[in-house]
């Protein structure tokens, strides 16, 4: 699918499920960072967490976000289309963001959606974590917000001239070069363990 820096795709017919698929990037940013807070904030009020836990779990559940993140691009987003359904489901879950990069209103998942899925993978891991979760959510929902940031400023904005360029190079090649390569947005760390790495020559 070749990519068009310009315009805007459409998914339903209907007006309102259409307006639920844009939304402004500063809405989930915001939100989950104040949950994410809130969450800490909870487990120290019930004892929970200490600050040393707190800041060991907050960064598992950062780095628990970048190998989901990955897997979900990767797996999930880039869904084989071998099935007229399969095919319409990939175009409205990514597909339409690789026709048209540029459209900000559909660089992030709509809030009520995310916020189902936040939902679920907590209680998921309050299962595995018990108490520890506080923590581990926190700093998985907050690594969610930094990846909605960065996925945003990528498209958005030119590149800054320091380090943080490389992550607008990474994704570049993904939308505009390699589409089955360089699946992590805010590190490439996961493209190198599972050898998706975009080749050099290229």
């Amino acid at each position: 699918m070749k990519p068009n820096n310009k315009g805007t795709a459409r998914l339903f017919q209907n007006t309102y499920l259409e307006r639920l698929t844009r939304t402004h990037i500063a809405v989930p940013v915001s939100l989950f960072i104040i949950i994410a807070i809130a969450l800490t904030a909870y487990g120290f009020k019930h004892g929970f967490l200490n600050v040393l836990s707190a800041i060991g779990l907050f960064l598992a559940g950062w780095f628990i976000w970048t190998f989901l993140e990955y897997i979900a691009h990767r797996h999930v987003f880039h869904l084989h289309p071998d099935t007229e359904i399969k095919k319409s489901i990939q175009y409205t879950v990514h597909g339409n963001h690789h026709e048209y990069p540029k459209d900000k209103d559909r660089l992030a998942m709509p809030p009520i959606l995310s916020l189902l899925l936040g939902t679920m993978f907590f209680f998921i891991f309050k299962l595995i974590f018990g108490q520890f979760v506080f923590g581990i959510v926190s700093g998985l929902l907050f690594g969610y917000a930094i990846y909605l940031f960065i996925h945003y400023a990528v498209h958005a904005y030119a590149p800054p001239k320091n380090f943080l360029k490389y992550l607008w190079f990474h994704h570049s090649i993904h939308h505009y070069k390699e589409d089955d390569r360089a699946f992590g947005v805010t590190t490439p760390f996961w493209d190198w363990v599972f050898r998706t790495m975009p080749e050099r020559k290229r």
